[in-house]
Order: structure tokens, then C-alpha cells, then sequence
């Protein structure tokens, strides 16, 4: 089989080697999966830096999650042989693999009806963003959802479970194009951030109250822009710092704003809470197969042209989900 290896640390078409190798064994409790697609993620090209905060020994595999299909368990496992899942396999041999041995514990079962590219796409970015507006941001039916860099992974998702759960959702995003793809995914209002004010939008567009709950994977400017548009009560969600730029609040005007900066960490809520974690997967099933949610991908990309999606991805020009399909 072939696998992606990370041979030395530096920008990845530098340090991915792709080698062959003999399929995993598996032990006790482990799942032997034919990979049909993988997804890749921003983190991927920071762990190639060594740069990410997890530092596997070189040689290592990245890639975070996979869709396939079972082909062998090891003793004393729920899971059948045949069964199409998705997977989330731990480095150092992570996902960039024709094959992967992964624990139970990271398998989650699929519909059969799920394309294997939105299978691959659907587990990081949907489960943040369902934790993070139904869980820590308590997002109620007919509440205002701003939605910042709503073509990306985490912010299309966040646009279509914020329309799930009953939401005049707001979204923004960087030109035209992006613009209309927000527009697609279901958003009442998307507003280019390049071209136009999305705090005096947001007002507008709410005779002045503001939003609700606001969603915001950029931190930097627009953290600190969406703490002047925020309502009464509202949620002011972080989930990243995709900006850069670090922002700090003053907790003064929290106080006298009366909303809430809620951090959410959907990695360390998963690993204390497995059992959430399924909960969440089930509902997400469902609401797929109901039709409210679809990955947006950007595109599918053939095994070997790995080193090039990941600089494409690194360029920040990309919308929704780079798939790799060996």
C-alpha cells in the first residue's frame, strides 16, 4: 500500500515522501479500513512544519480523518466487516494511507447513502460546529446567527446547522464568490467583509439589537468588530485564530453589554466526552440524511497530488474541504 510520510520537518512538498509499504496488522480492539477518501486540514500542513502543538516522531502519516470501509476487526469489537465509516486515525499514522489500522473507539458508522468524499469532509468541521452553536452557544429557534468566514469548513457548517436549528443566519465572506457560495449554503445575508461594514450591516438587518450568537473561526479584527454588534445576552463563540492576530477583550465591556465570550474546544470536549461525541455523529446522520446539512467541497484530489492540495490550502483561496481519493 501507499502511504504520505513526513521524512523531516518544513513546508510539505518539501518533507512528503510517498513510500510503499505492507498493509497494518491489527490488534485487539483495532479496525483494519480500505480508505476511500481523506480529508485535509490546515493543521496537517502546521504538523509538516512542526509547527502544531502535537509532535509526532518523524516519520509520521498525517491526515486527521478518513472514510471507508471496514475490511477486518480485531477480537472483541461492535463493528462488522463491510461496514462504510469514517474514521479519525491517531498519528503518527494518520490518514494519508490507502489503509489505516485505527482503535474502535474512532470509528463511527455511516449511511449507506453518503458519498465517500462527504463522509470524509463532514467529521471535524460539523462536530465543532454543532458543539459550538447547540452545545456552548445554546442556539435557539428564530435567533439571529452571524457566521464569519462562512465558505470555510467550520463556518459552512456552522451556516447549515444554524438553518437546521431554526436561525436567521447572517454570513460572511471575502469577495464575490464566496459571497454567493454562503448564499447557496442557505445563509438570509451574506456580506462581502472586503466591500462593506458587517457591523453596521448586522444592525441594519436587526433594527440595532445585533446578533444573538456570533461565530467566529478569525479572531484579529473581526473579533474585536463583532464584540460592537453583539445583542443583549448574545454568545460571542471562539473557535479559532485563523487572522492571526490573538485578540483580547475587555471584560468591562462584556459587563456592560451583557454577552458572553465562550471558547470552544471541541478536541478536548471529545476526549472527555466520547460518549457526546456519538450522540452528536447520530444526530448529524440524521441530518443528512434529512438533507439539511451537505459538506461543501472545494475539490477531490487524486492520492499523489497531495504536496499540491496542501500548498493550495496553505494559500487561504480555497472554500469548504480539500478531499484526497487514493
Amino acid at each position: 500500500m501507499r502511504s504520505w510520510k513526513v521524512t523531516k520537518l518544513g513546508n510539505p512538498r518539501e518533507v512528503l515522501e510517498l513510500q510503499d509499504h505492507s498493509r497494518p496488522s491489527i490488534q485487539e480492539g483495532e479496525i483494519l479500513i480500505e480508505v476511500e477518501a481523506s480529508s485535509l486540514n490546515f493543521f496537517d500542513i502546521l504538523l509538516c512544519q512542526g509547527k502544531y502543538q502535537e509532535k509526532p516522531p518523524i516519520p509520521f502519516t498525517p491526515g486527521a480523518e478518513i472514510s471507508g470501509v471496514i475490511r477486518e476487526i480485531g477480537k472483541n469489537t461492535q463493528l462488522k466487516v463491510g461496514q462504510r465509516v469514517i474514521a479519525t486515525p491517531p498519528l503518527p499514522d494518520g490518514g494519508l494511507s490507502e489503509w489505516v489500522s485505527v482503535p474502535e473507539e474512532s470509528v463511527y458508522p455511516i449511511v449507506d447513502s453518503m458519498a465517500a468524499t462527504d463522509a470524509a469532509a463532514m467529521f471535524i468541521t460539523y462536530q465543532t460546529s454543532y458543539y459550538g452553536l447547540y452545545y456552548r452557544g445554546n442556539l435557539q429557534k428564530g435567533e439571529v446567527l452571524l457566521v464569519h468566514a462562512g465558505a470555510g469548513g467550520v463556518g459552512s457548517a456552522a451556516i447549515q446547522l444554524g438553518k437546521a436549528r431554526g436561525a436567521k443566519v447572517i454570513a460572511t465572506a471575502g469577495g464575490p464568490d464566496k459571497v454567493q457560495i454562503c448564499k447557496n449554503l442557505g445563509a438570509d445575508i451574506a456580506i462581502d467583509y472586503i466591500m462593506d461594514d458587517f457591523v453596521e450591516i448586522v444592525k441594519s438587518e436587526t433594527n440595532g439589537r445585533g446578533a444573538d450568537v456570533i461565530y467566529d473561526p478569525v479572531g484579529a479584527d473581526v473579533f474585536d468588530r463583532s464584540r460592537k454588534c453583539i445583542a443583549f445576552d448574545g454568545r460571542l463563540l471562539v473557535i479559532g485564530f485563523a487572522g492571526g492576530r490573538i485578540p483580547e477583550a475587555p471584560v468591562n465591556h462584556a459587563l456592560i453589554k451583557n454577552y458572553s465570550i465562550v471558547g470552544v474546544h471541541w478536541g478536548l470536549f471529545a476526549r472527555l466526552h466520547p460518549s457526546k461525541v456519538r450522540e452528536i455523529h447520530a444526530d448529524l446522520m440524521r441530518l443528512y440524511d434529512e438533507k439539511s446539512i451537505r459538506p461543501l467541497i472545494y475539490q477531490a484530489y487524486d492520492f499523489r497530488e497531495v504536496p499540491d492540495a496542501l500548498e493550495i490550502l496553505a494559500d487561504r483561496k480555497t472554500y469548504g474541504k480539500l478531499i484526497v481519493k487514493p
